[in-house]
């Protein structure tokens, strides 16, 4: 599955009756978890009876009938997925909180999906024309993406999503992205870090880029000019959307970042070794959490695991116990704190304690792909894979005016 995502352009009406949609979307997800709560939803077909029952009753809620059927059955399907997911957790006996069904409330990050239907693309494919009772209208695609490589009945979902900076249109593509590379017989385990982002198994380092800790200046200053606004004031709003383009800022650039670092490192390896970070237990340590958020680790490996399906480089993921404190040639364990970054065993090895680290890694790799028939790729987190996204950029082609056409 390929993910487009282009940026709506439309008149102040037209992003109003958008809104209205995103409200009645979150209003049907919100109506199904009260329903369940009461004990009237038992599966996912109730959810979607629910859902019907809700457009039949005009008098009450007139304005859920406005949304297309098959966005209403889209946003059942989100409240029975996170309904699911706290069943699945309760039978796995997670230890903590179980991730209770949650009712949404208002935020300026949300969306609206649709499936097959409330939407048309342009012969052009640089408009689309959303076709519900809420007449939004026809919008301006802006975007560096060209649909015309794909058929209309490739694209399974289209969802509109509102963040600080505008609208976009999420483009679901039905389609499997394969690339050829020639092999390298080049190996390479890496160790991640703070004082740089990761090293690996030959010495080389990448320089951790702290992006939040780079702009953290500019956003304080934007948090304390929203702290003294007036609340429910437009000031306030203006506030409030400044400082979360700020945050967006630092939060693209630094998906940037990691995806191009991963390809690069999918390109010139025949293998990866990566750990297997548990990364939200780790931030738990407050002293290291912003520092950890800011590294964006789990980010790197997410991409890192979609190139290597789309290259067919394995991805394989190693426990971190005792990676930098065992020697990487005679294996004695050598213990030393966090402050001590080199490694001195009794066999005579002085090497950088990351070095060391990477260098057992991608020992590890090999040997759990030796005792493994046929494994190619390793994903021992039970994460899921993370389908190609890239953020809109304005492509000189797309800021050509042209009319839609029908």
């Amino acid at each position: 599955m390929l993910i487009y995502e282009m940026k709506l352009k439309g008149n102040s009406d037209q992003l109003r009756r958008l809104d209205a949609a995103i409200r009645t979307g979150r209003f049907i997800r919100n109506s199904i978890i009260r329903a369940w709560i009461d004990g009237n939803i038992k599966g996912r077909n109730d959810a979607y009876k629910y859902s019907k029952i809700l457009s039949d009753n005009n008098s009450q809620f007139p304005w859920v009938n406005k949304l297309n059927s098959m966005a209403r059955q889209a946003h059942a399907e989100r409240a029975w997925v996170s309904i699911a997911r706290f069943y699945d957790n309760c039978k796995k006996k997670i230890k903590g909180k179980k991730g209770f069904p949650r009712f949404k409330k208002y935020q300026v990050r949300a969306s609206v999906e649709y499936k097959t239907s409330g939407w048309k693309l342009s012969e052009c494919r640089k408009y689309i024309t959303f076709t519900d009772k809420f007449n939004a209208g026809t919008f301006r695609l802006w975007g560096s993406r060209d649909l015309h490589y794909y058929q209309i009945s490739q694209i399974n979902r289209v969802r509109v999503v509102r963040r600080h900076d505008g609208y976009y249109a999420q483009f679901l593509i039905n389609h499997t992205r394969e690339e050829k590379k020639e092999l390298s017989n080049k190996q390479s385990g890496l160790d991640v870090g703070l004082n740089h982002f990761y090293t690996d198994n030959h010495g080389e380092k990448v320089e951790n880029p702290r992006f939040l800790r780079r702009d953290e200046k500019r956003i304080k200053k934007l948090q304390r000019r929203l702290s003294r606004c007036e609340k429910g004031s437009q000031n306030r709003k203006k506030a409030r959307n400044r400082l979360g383009r700020a945050h967006l800022s630092v939060s693209r650039r630094r998906n940037d970042w990691a995806c191009k670092l991963a390809q690069r490192v999918i390109q010139t390896n025949d293998l990866v070794a990566i750990e297997n970070l548990r990364v939200r237990s780790m931030i738990k340590n407050h002293k290291l959490a912003k520092s950890i958020a800011d590294a964006a680790w789990s980010k790197f490996r997410d991409w890192l695991e979609y190139f290597g399906k789309v290259y067919g480089v394995p991805v394989v993921a190693i426990e971190p116990a005792y990676t930098s404190q065992n020697c990487s040639v005679c294996g004695i364990k050598v213990q030393k704190s966090l402050s001590t970054r080199t490694h001195i065993c009794e066999c005579g090895l002085i090497l950088d304690r990351d070095e060391n680290a990477a260098i057992n890694i991608l020992q590890a790799a090999l040997k759990k792909l030796s005792t493994t028939v046929g494994q190619t790729e390793s994903n021992d987190s039970g994460e899921s894979d993370l389908c190609y996204q890239q953020e809109t950029v304005d492509s000189k082609s797309s800021r050509r005016k042209s009319k839609p056409s029908q």
